[in-house]
């Protein structure tokens, strides 16, 4: 039997990562800890260069982008649909995702790319400024059946929310072709923002609902245990992560526990998008819910010891042992 194949949407966004010594600094540029904000233009450039002394390094990112090329590296066939500006950092993005052998499908633009300005605190949180620049003009029009053709699942980052009239042509466009629909909840005050649209999504349309503590909260107003019956009684799979206590996933009546890994915290950015491309990636391969949940739980555990959403070549290969012993 065939592996099924992941199709990921999102804003397409190059991350600009900064560490930070103190909170204060994000209190001095207005930045919720933890959170992310949407921000102009104008007010992107200022950050980054009210934050240029501190140095900065720059990947391709965007929450679907970093799953998309999580799943690429543990051997499932993944694409990733989005909108870039005809600029470098658009060629810079669509060239990271093609050697993370990701199949780009990107839409393009006169305005410029999008970016983010990741703030990252000494205990590893990290804190978002985003500038959604072309990304935010993908709209209901560029979403044609032909784009999900011979794709299975469609992974959706919460952030899209945004843009509502356009994500539900998407998983309209998606349920109609007969793809299973993930979704990731992206980020506490983003749920809170969109409540009400992103209970209609998982009514209607998700089949796989991935959320942290905050977020469930966010959503159901429950603690993780009851939020999880709830996302489950809405959609196939529900998973609700709990940080260094793990995670709960729950598929029928079947609850399944996942235990904490330890690990050195460098910074959390890109923590949920790779604890979906581990479970995800034992989905496809008709794995067990607690081996999926394992295998989420080790690339997560391994992308929060680094800077950034992206790994190098020895942490993958042990990343590939460590999933080889479960």
């Amino acid at each position: 039997m065939q592996q099924k194949k992941i199709l990921g949407i999102g804003s397409a966004l190059v991350d600009i990562l900064t560490l930070i010594p103190n909170d204060q600094i994000l209190k001095d540029l207005n930045l919720p800890k933890g959170g992310m904000i949407y921000v102009d233009a104008k007010t992107s450039v200022e950050i980054g260069e009210k934050l240029a002394y501190l140095g900065n390094q720059m990947a391709s990112g965007g929450s679907a982008a970093n799953t998309m090329s999580g799943l690429a590296q543990l051997g499932v066939e993944a694409g990733f649909l989005s909108k870039i500006g005809k600029d470098e950092v658009g060629r810079f993005f669509e060239r990271q995702m093609t050697e993370t052998h990701v199949k780009p499908l990107m839409l393009t633009s006169d305005t410029p790319s999008g970016r983010v300005q990741a703030l990252v605190t000494a205990d590893g949180e990290r804190t978002f400024a985003t500038c959604l620049g072309a990304a935010a003009e993908m709209c209901a029009d560029d979403i044609k059946p032909e784009l999900f053709e011979g794709w299975d699942i469609f992974y959706v980052e919460g952030y899209l929310v945004a843009n509502p009239t356009m994500l539900r042509k998407a998983v309209e466009t998606a349920k109609a072709q007969g793809m299973t629909i993930a979704i990731d909840l992206a980020s506490y005050n983003v749920v809170e923002e969109s409540r009400d649209f992103l209970l209609e999504l998982v009514n209607n349309y998700v089949d796989i609902v991935f959320a942290n503590e905050k977020e469930a909260f966010a959503l159901t107003g429950m603690d993780p245990e009851a939020a999880l019956h709830f996302l489950a009684e809405r959609c196939d799979i529900a998973v609700v992560k709990v940080g260094p206590k793990g995670a709960f996933i729950q598929h029928g009546d079947q609850v399944v526990t996942v235990p904490p890994m330890k690990a050195e915290v460098v910074d959390t950015t890109g923590a949920g998008d790779m604890w979906a491309a581990g479970f995800l990636a034992g989905l496809v391969k008709n794995e067990p819910l607690q081996k999926c949940g394992m295998m989420g739980a080790i690339v997560a555990k391994n992308i929060i010891e680094v800077m950034g959403a992206k790994m190098d070549d020895a942490r993958w290969n042990n990343i590939h042992k460590a999933i080889s012993l479960l």
